[in-house]
């Protein structure tokens, strides 16, 4: 017991006081069994394979030396320095395991996650980028950019705290872990700033996505019970349509992005004042957006990749493109669309999509091709189907969604089957 008022001696850690545990048991075993036990034991910690009297000689090597070190420094060295240091002057630690192979999985993944949201960090965002441009050079693919932040997030710390609001940044990334596909990668690259990458993606299947990203985020908001009506805004350009650089891809999704927030703002704005948007049912179609200075310029045979971009044509395209956007955000009706959508629409033949149709689920269609209002489907035999349809959908570039169809127009095809396409009814 130490006298009063003699300091305790510092208690060693873990791994020296198992070190000096081993060597006083090792004190106590004749030479052979000492061998034997310090033969396996180097094994298992340096991979090294040798005879028991190298392993015995090692041992007293190592205590020789901590006696040295400590007679040099002054104070006392442990084991684990002293045997590493035999080791490394023999030239036997050739293949060091100095920490648990778990453990170093664990350093390296949070050296690239962001440790609140689980999601990627930066740092990885720019190798990730760099090396999926590269291979979409090689293979003549497109690769889409979606730059996200959130709308009013600000305003939900400074009106319910700023663990309320890591809630949110949560839920974010809990939005883009579900929405996205198992090629496609999330970052947090700021506060509550995100990107996404999306390999052998266009433009029509990126804001595809984007839809679905804001409507599962407010799904995931609704526990939290926020008073701030929060939203995910995003910007998306995609390669080598807008850009083949990263920094001129990523500024034209931020200049994308942050011209739908504008468009956001001022819709908030309106409303906050009575204003009240015509409804796009009344309203006369706008004419469809120029879409001639955003045609994807032809591809050389000897390089395989598209004409150098000019800061001009890549500005005139980031506009063109930006405006399409935002019209088609705007247009987007709550109720059965009445009027021709100027949304594009993505094709889904060739791929496995199909429909689940009814409460049972007892009939299957395939899906021909998707859009913002509606889709198309296939079904092998003619079937009235009612004016208001429950579905499943089963496509590659989202979960399966659960929907109201209404049946528009149905047409037989040559081969003897029927096309109906619907219309989504909220």
């Amino acid at each position: 017991m130490p006298s009063p008022g003699v300091p305790a001696p510092p208690r060693l850690p873990v791994e020296d006081s198992y070190f000096e545990l081993l060597a006083d048991t090792l004190e106590s075993l004749d030479v052979p069994a000492r061998g034997q036990f310090l033969q396996r034991y180097f094994r298992a910690i340096a991979h090294l394979d040798l005879r028991e009297s190298q392993s015995v000689q090692i041992w007293d090597e190592m205590l020789a030396r901590r006696r040295e070190l400590t007679d040099l420094l002054g104070r006392q060295v442990s084991l684990k320095t002293a045997l590493t240091d035999v080791l490394s002057s023999s030239g036997l630690l050739r293949v060091p395991i100095l920490i648990e192979y778990d453990e170093l999985k664990r350093l390296e993944l949070n050296a690239v996650t962001d440790p609140l949201t689980g999601l990627y960090n930066r740092r990885l965002f720019s190798e990730t980028f760099d090396k999926e441009l590269n291979r979409a050079r090689r293979y003549g693919q497109p690769v889409g950019l979606v730059t996200l932040d959130l709308h009013r997030f600000k305003e939900v710390n400074d009106k319910h705290g700023h663990p309320r609001g890591d809630d949110v940044l949560r839920a974010a990334a809990a939005t883009l872990k579900k929405a996205l596909r198992t090629s496609d990668s999330a970052f947090r690259i700021g506060g509550d700033e995100f990107a996404l990458l999306l390999p052998q993606t266009d433009s029509p299947q990126a804001l595809a996505l984007c839809r679905r990203v804001q409507t599962v985020f407010a799904e995931m908001l609704q526990p939290l019970q926020l008073t701030v009506t929060v939203g995910m805004d995003h910007g998306v350009a995609i390669f080598p349509q807008d850009a083949e650089q990263p920094d001129q891809l990523i500024r034209i999704a931020d200049e994308r992005l942050y011209q739908l927030k504008h468009t956001n703002h001022a819709k908030a704005a309106s409303d906050s004042a009575g204003t009240e948007a015509p409804s796009p049912l009344d309203a006369p179609a706008a004419p469809a957006p120029e879409r001639a200075a955003h045609t994807t310029p032809p591809i050389s045979i000897e390089s395989r990749r598209a004409p150098e971009k000019t800061e001009s044509t890549i500005a005139a395209a980031a506009s063109a493109t930006s405006a399409a956007i935002s019209g088609e955000l705007a247009a987007a009706p709550s109720r059965v669309f009445a009027v021709q959508r100027k949304a594009e629409r993505v094709s889904m033949t060739g791929t496995n999509a199909y429909a689940v149709l009814g409460d049972q689920g007892a009939r299957r269609a395939r899906v021909l091709d998707l859009g913002f209002g509606g889709v198309a489907i296939e079904l092998d035999s003619s079937e009235d189907l009612p004016a208001s349809v429950l579905a499943v959908l089963h496509v590659p570039i989202l979960p399966p969604v659960r929907v109201s169809l209404k049946p528009v127009w149905s047409q037989q095809t040559t081969q003897g089957s029927f096309r109906v396409g619907c219309a989504f009814v909220s």
